[in-house]
């Protein structure tokens, strides 16, 4: 399968897997960007995508970002679908205490490429019956 990327940014970087077998691509903002505590942001990475056919980017947070400063992703993961050709941004929010600085060349987040398959949608007026049924929320309980 190939990915083929595109820059738009002169300081964008070409995503690539930090080590072999790694599921996610890791992501790079191409600029400084301030985000105070509570405070959304939209992150640019510089790069366009061209997905294999039947595939949709995932962009995930990274979890050491999420450990150490409380920097994660909103709307996780954020689906790129395959016919998308804008600019790879990424939703970024600060659930920290502090003000977190994003700077440019920072691994930001990570994108998992993934198989999608079209469904053909039906209505129907009947559903067959399950085991867990309608329960939903916190159904299973917590032990």
């Amino acid at each position: 399968m190939k990915l083929l990327v595109k820059k738009i940014n002169t300081d964008a970087k070409i995503p690539f897997y930090a080590h072999s077998g790694d599921a996610g691509l890791d992501l790079f903002s191409v600029e400084e960007v301030p985000i105070r505590p509570m405070e959304r942001k939209l992150v640019s990475t510089g790069i366009k995508i061209q997905l294999p056919k039947n595939t949709e980017a995932q962009v995930r947070p990274r979890s050491g970002l999420a450990l150490k400063y409380g920097i994660t992703l909103l709307n996780s993961p954020g689906t790129v679908d395959e016919g998308y050709r804008g600019e790879i941004k990424v939703l970024m929010i600060n659930f920290g205490e502090k003000t977190f600085l994003v700077e440019k060349g920072m691994k930001i987040a990570q994108m998992v490429i993934k198989p999608v398959e079209q469904v053909c949608v039906e209505e129907t007026d009947k559903l067959d019956d399950t085991e867990r049924g309608w329960m939903g929320f916190g159904s299973t309980g917590l032990k």
